[in-house]
């Protein structure tokens, strides 16, 4: 098993039902990390010298930013996953190669998904902003709170209401392709191989000059950029491998429900435990029918298999999402050496809850009966939404909020005083 590890998948028809685009991503984070669900409102940045504080360096802001729904670390600026107003969804993995890792400070992979979801209406314009802001500012880093240094390079897969993006990184050079029917996932690992549909415009000069790629054989990314043996890639032993399969089991009949019984799934490694494990989750329905509303499901808790997917809707005047916020603290050094508890409501209440499933059989039963009924009953109202063509905007705005509150109410019933 990987020492650290995410895993990124889309599904788009005709390997869907309903003519939807269906994402999901499992975070896998340091254990005791604490991953927040947040929510940033549309906004107009009318100072032109404005400048943006990212998690390590200060970037020109934009004119005009887009609301936004967030899964991240919550001791950092970016995110591990996401999704936008336009219905334009962001995961990013972890990867490794040949281009060494700058420890330099500069900007996180999650930093570049936060960027791309505030600044671009559309996958392809989020892979500009993303590509754009690579050359300007460059990826660096450490991507752990504490002592422990931990830095890498970014994939990303980018996805909209009617294609994705999977867009791989080795330094400042990238590699990007569309994918516009079928079934694709991304793990720590370069995965595009010959199909390139958009480039890095110095990237195969750079790979001759490093003696990568000899100019005459057929250019492959992850072949020439990393150590993979890209003819076994689809065969070898790995979670980017398990993923693949996973879809492909589904194919035809992929849902978010299906989506979601891939994250929970523990013998592929894909719900991941241990030093590094599955620390937040989430699915979203991208309808390639804009007249429907895009439906986004996060966990804001670890292990997805003992967590509620609780679903999330962009309407105007969006409650705040407090029971998943985690507290700040004053002038704070991302990288301190002690790090500070960062626990919001509902990850104080899962983890209470979790010692009960561990410890206590009957309890359990009854906790776990009790989440998935009311995951059950969540799932059955997000698609009459789409079934029916009705939405509530009013409920919409409290839906989130809501929802982790009957969740938290169900981990308070059954926990001892």
């Amino acid at each position: 098993m990987e020492p650290c590890s995410c895993d990124t998948f889309v599904a788009l028809p005709p390997a869907t039902v309903e003519n939807r685009i269906i994402f999901g991503k499992n975070s896998d984070r340091l254990c005791d990390e604490v991953q927040e669900v947040v929510y940033f409102p549309a906004a107009v940045h009318d100072n032109r010298r404005e400048r943006l504080k990212c998690t390590y360096i200060e970037i020109d802001q934009v004119p005009e930013t887009y609301a936004v729904v967030l899964s991240r670390p919550a001791w950092l600026w970016g995110a591990e996953m996401g999704a936008n107003e336009h219905g334009v969804c962001i995961g990013n993995e972890a990867v490794w190669g040949k281009e060494e890792v700058c420890d330099e400070e500069a900007l996180l992979g999650m930093d570049l998904v936060r960027l791309g979801l505030e600044r671009a209406d559309t996958a392809e314009k989020a892979l500009d902003v993303i590509v754009d802001l690579l050359e300007k500012y460059g990826q660096g880093g450490n991507c752990a709170e504490g002592g422990m240094v931990f830095s890498y390079h970014n994939s990303f897969l980018i996805v909209d209401r009617n294609e994705a993006w999977i867009l791989e990184t080795a330094g400042k050079y990238w590699a990007a392709e569309k994918v516009q029917e079928g079934i694709r996932n991304i793990s720590n690992q370069l995965s595009i191989t010959t199909k390139i549909d958009r480039e890095h415009p110095d990237m195969r000069n750079y790979a001759k000059q490093k003696g990568w790629w000899d100019g005459k054989k057929e250019f492959d990314f992850t072949a020439t950029y990393s150590y993979i043996d890209t003819a076994k890639m689809m065969i070898s032993p790995g979670r980017f491998c398990e993923g693949y399969k996973l879809l492909n089991k589904h194919k035809g009949n992929i849902t978010f429900e299906i989506m979601m019984e891939i994250l929970r799934d523990k013998p592929s490694g894909i719900n991941m435990e241990g030093g590094f494990l599955t620390t937040a989750s989430m699915v979203s329905i991208l309808p390639q029918d804009s007249s429907l509303p895009c439906i986004h499901f996060f966990t804001g808790t670890p292990d997805p298999e003992r967590s509620v997917f609780k679903p999330f809707i962009f309407v105007p005047n969006i409650s705040q999402l407090l029971d998943t916020t985690s507290p700040t603290f004053e002038l704070e050094d991302p990288v301190k050496k002690i790090k500070p508890n960062r626990r919001h409501p509902l990850y104080q209440e899962h983890q209470k809850a979790l010692e009960v499933i561990d410890n206590k059989e009957e309890k359990a039963k009854t906790m776990l009966d009790n989440m998935r009924k009311l995951e059950k009953e969540l799932f059955k109202e997000m698609e009459s939404v789409l079934q029916n063509k009705h939405l509530d905007v009013d409920k919409c705005v409290n839906l989130f909020p809501q929802c982790t509150k009957d969740e938290i109410r169900i981990y308070k019933s059954n926990i001892s005083p």
